[in-house]
C-alpha cells in the first residue's frame, strides 16, 4: 500500500443545522475516490440528506432566488421526502421556491398507474407540501414514439432555463446504474430514450407482477445532465449494494458502473448504510487505513481477512503475513503468530455444532448453545411463508429431529409475491370445484368469483382487491403448511400471524405500528420459548424483514423482565441472498449431503414461488438455488481456513438483548 492510493475524506460528516448525534462514522484515511459518509442505519442517513435539502431551499429563500432540485425515486429517497414532509409540517419549511426536475420514467407509462412515478412524487412527497402545482417535472411516459427525442431536448432546456441545478439526489441500482443510465452509457450522454438492462427489469418485477408485464424502456436523464449539478447526494442502503458501491468508490471510472462518473464530478457525496459500506476497505480491512482497538472481535475479523485474502489456512500464517499485512501492530500486543493463530483457530471451531438446541449431558462450556434444559420450546420467525425453510431449513429439520418443540410464526401473508396469473388459477379451481360439486357457500363463492373477476380485467394502475390478497395469501398459507408437514411440526405449531404493517396490496408497506408489535408479544408470551430465531436478513429489496425484525426485538426488549425471559436466547439468522461475515458466526450448522437435499425438497413445497418467481430482485437464480449455493459457501470459507470440511452449513449470531 502507498500513500499515492489513499484519498482523504476531506469532509468533516457534519451538516448543517443537523445534530452530531447519529452522525457518519469517520476514517482518518479512506480509499474512496469519492467523500463518503456511512451511517449506522439508513434512518439517520436519510435525515442527514433531508436536512442538506431544506438547508438549500431556506439559503435560497434568504436571497430571493429559486431552489433547483433533482430529484429521484425508489425505496431509497422515502425516508428522506418523509423527514421533508414533516419539516414542513412541523418546522414551517416552505417548498414555495422550489422547482424539481425527476430523474426519470418508465416508458410507455401512464401517469395514475401503480408504477408511475408521477404517482409515486405525488403520494411520497409533492401532494404533502406546499410546492406549486407548475413548479414539478416528471418524464412524461405517454409521449408518442416519435415525439421522445423532442421531448428529451425541452426537459433539458426547461433545466436550462431554471438556472440548472442545485442539487441531484441519486440511488444506484444493482448493476451501478443511476437514473435509468445502464451500463454502457457514455459520461456524455444527456436525456433520452433508454432500454433497460434485464436485472433491472428483474428487480422492479415485482412491482409490475412479473418481469413479462414490466416495461423495457424508460426516459431518463443523462449522465452528463447529472453531472451538471452543483451538487450531487448518491443513497444507497443494504448489503445487496455493496459490492457495486465498493466498485464506484474505490475502483476506475468506468462505463460498466456509471456510478463511477461521479469520481470525476467536484462536489459529490456518497451517503450510505453500514451494510452498504460492507465491501469498503475501511469496513472490510479497517486496520489498512487507521488505528483500531485490537479487542476479540477486530482480532477475528482480520485473521480470518489474512487466511482468506492469503488462501492459507488460520494455522499455517506467520508473522511475516501478519507484517506483511498492516498487522504487525496485532502481533506486538498479542505475541507471536502461532498464539494468535490458536486462539482464534479455536473459536471458530467452537461454533460448529450438529445441536441447535444444545447438547444433552454434553459439558457446553465451548459450545454455542445450552445443554439444558434438555428439550426446548423453539419459536421460528419468518417474515415470508418460505423463508423459515429457505434460511435455516437445515437447522429446523435438526431441532424437530432432535425432539424440541418447534414452532414457525409467519409474519406476513407474502401475497404480493404471488403472480397473478397463479391466484387466478387457484380462484378457477375453487370457483369450479364449488359449481361441480353444488356447493353452497355464497360468501366463498362471492370472493372466489370476485377475485378471478378482477384478475381477469386487472389493470396496471390497479391495487389488488381484498378478495384477491386473500386468495393469494390462502396460497402461500398452504404453501407453508406443507412444510410444516414435511419438516414434522404438528399443524397447530404453525402460526399465522398476517401483521397488519404487510397489508397494502401493494409492494409498499406501511411502517411498523403498535399493533404489529403486540402480535409478535402475544405470541412469545403463549410459547414462553427458550429459543426465538428471527431474521436478520437486511438484504431484503423492499425491507419486509427489517420491518419484521424490529417488531420481534421491539418485543424482546418489553418482555424482558419477564421470568420466562432470563432463560430465553435470540438467534439471527439471514436468507437466501447473503450470509453472515465468517467472523462473525456465532454458531454453524452443518448439514450433510442427505440434509441439503432434504431442505430443497421442503423449499419445493413452495410451489408460487419456484420457477420464474416474481420476487427475486437483480439474482435469476431460485430460491433453493441461492440458499445452497449460499450454505455450500459457508462450509467452504470454514475449510478454507483449516476447520474441517462439511457439505453445507448454516451461520447465526446470538442477539444480547
Amino acid at each position: 500500500m502507498t500513500t499515492e492510493s489513499l484519498v482523504l475524506n476531506g469532509s468533516d460528516g457534519q451538516v448543517a443545522g443537523y445534530p452530531p448525534a447519529g452522525g457518519p462514522i469517520q476514517s482518518a484515511i479512506t480509499y474512496e475516490k469519492i467523500p463518503t459518509h456511512i451511517y449506522a442505519d439508513a434512518k439517520n442517513a436519510s435525515r442527514a440528506v433531508a436536512h442538506e435539502i431544506a438547508e438549500l431551499i431556506r439559503s435560497k429563500q434568504r436571497e430571493g432566488k429559486m431552489a433547483v432540485l433533482g430529484l429521484a425515486t425508489g425505496s431509497s429517497p422515502k425516508t428522506v421526502y418523509a423527514e421533508l414532509i414533516r419539516m414542513h409540517r412541523e418546522e414551517g419549511l416552505s417548498f414555495q421556491n422550489v422547482i424539481s426536475f425527476n430523474l426519470d420514467e418508465y416508458y410507455p407509462m401512464e401517469p395514475n398507474a401503480v408504477q408511475s412515478y408521477w404517482r409515486f412524487m405525488r403520494e411520497q412527497l409533492f401532494d404533502h407540501v406546499d410546492i406549486p402545482a407548475g413548479n414539478y417535472y416528471v418524464p412524461d411516459g405517454t409521449v408518442r414514439p416519435e415525439e421522445v427525442a423532442e421531448f428529451a431536448k425541452q426537459y433539458e432546456a426547461k433545466i436550462d432555463a431554471a438556472g440548472g441545478l442545485d442539487f441531484q439526489l441519486l440511488g444506484i441500482g444493482g448493476n451501478g446504474h443511476i437514473g435509468f443510465n445502464e451500463p454502457g452509457s457514455l459520461i456524455n450522454s444527456h436525456t433520452r430514450l433508454m432500454m433497460l438492462d434485464n436485472s433491472t427489469r428483474a428487480a422492479a418485477s415485482s412491482d409490475f407482477g412479473g418481469l413479462a408485464k414490466t416495461p423495457r424502456k424508460a426516459i431518463t436523464m443523462g449522465v452528463a445532465s447529472i453531472l451538471s449539478a452543483r451538487r450531487v447526494v448518491l443513497m444507497a442502503w443494504g448489503e445487496r449494494k455493496s459490492p457495486v458501491i465498493q466498485e464506484a468508490l474505490e475502483g476506475v471510472v468506468t462505463e460498466h458502473n456509471p456510478a463511477s462518473y461521479l469520481q470525476t464530478h467536484p462536489n459529490a457525496l456518497f451517503v450510505i448504510d453500514e451494510a452498504a459500506a460492507s465491501q469498503l476497505t475501511r469496513m472490510k480491512a479497517p486496520w489498512l487505513v487507521d488505528s483500531v482497538v485490537w479487542d476479540n472481535s477486530m482480532k477475528k475479523k482480520a485473521v480470518t481477512y489474512l487466511s482468506l485474502a492469503l488462501n492459507k489456512p488460520i494455522l499455517k500464517l506467520t508473522d511475516r503475513d501478519y507484517n506483511d499485512n498492516g498487522m504487525s501492530d496485532l502481533l506486538a500486543l498479542s505475541g507471536q503468530a502461532y498464539d494468535i493463530n490458536i486462539d482464534v483457530f479455536n473459536q471458530l471451531q467452537h461454533t460448529i455444532t450438529g445441536w441447535p438446541g444444545g447438547k444433552p449431558n454434553a459439558d457446553d462450556t465451548n459450545r454455542p448453545e445450552r445443554a439444558q434444559p434438555a428439550h426446548k420450546r423453539c419459536l421460528i420467525f419468518s417474515p415470508h411463508p418460505d423463508d423459515d425453510i429457505i434460511s435455516m431449513g437445515g437447522t429446523f429439520q435438526r431441532l424437530v429431529d432432535q425432539g424440541h418443540d418447534v414452532h414457525v410464526a409467519y409474519q406476513t401473508s407474502g401475497n404480493i409475491a404471488v403472480a397473478d396469473d397463479e391466484a387466478l388459477r387457484f380462484a378457477d379451481f375453487v370457483v369450479d370445484f364449488n359449481t361441480k360439486f353444488g356447493i353452497d357457500s355464497p360468501e366463498a363463492n362471492r370472493i372466489f368469483q370476485d377475485a378471478a373477476t378482477f384478475l381477469r380485467d386487472k389493470k396496471d394502475s390497479e391495487v389488488d382487491t381484498a378478495e384477491v390478497r386473500y386468495v393469494k395469501g390462502l396460497i402461500r398459507m398452504g404453501e407453508a403448511k406443507a412444510t410444516c408437514r414435511f419438516v414434522g411440526i404438528p399443524a397447530e405449531n404453525a402460526h399465522f400471524l398476517n401483521m397488519p404493517f404487510y397489508e397494502t396490496g401493494t409492494v409498499a408497506k406501511k411502517p411498523i405500528g403498535e399493533a404489529d408489535v403486540q402480535i409478535v408479544m402475544d405470541l412469545i408470551e403463549e410459547i414462553k420459548p427458550h429459543q426465538i430465531y428471527a431474521a436478520g436478513d437486511l438484504a431484503d429489496p423492499h425491507g419486509t424483514h427489517k420491518v419484521c425484525l424490529d417488531a420481534v426485538m421491539e418485543s424482546v426488549r418489553r418482555l424482558k423482565g419477564k421470568d420466562f425471559m432470563a432463560e430465553c436466547w435470540v438467534w439471527l439468522y439471514r436468507g437466501a441472498w447473503a450470509e453472515w461475515d465468517i467472523h462473525e458466526i456465532e454458531m454453524a450448522v452443518p448439514m450433510s449431503p442427505d440434509q441439503v437435499m432434504k431442505k430443497r425438497l421442503g423449499i419445493f413445497k413452495h410451489q408460487s414461488q419456484k420457477d420464474g418467481v416474481v420476487y427475486q430482485g437483480t439474482d435469476s437464480r431460485e430460491f433453493w438455488q441461492r440458499a445452497e449455493e449460499r450454505n455450500r459457501g459457508t462450509a467452504a470459507l470454514y475449510n478454507r481456513l483449516g476447520l474441517a470440511e462439511y457439505e453445507a452449513m448454516e451461520g447465526y449470531v446470538r442477539w444480547k438483548y
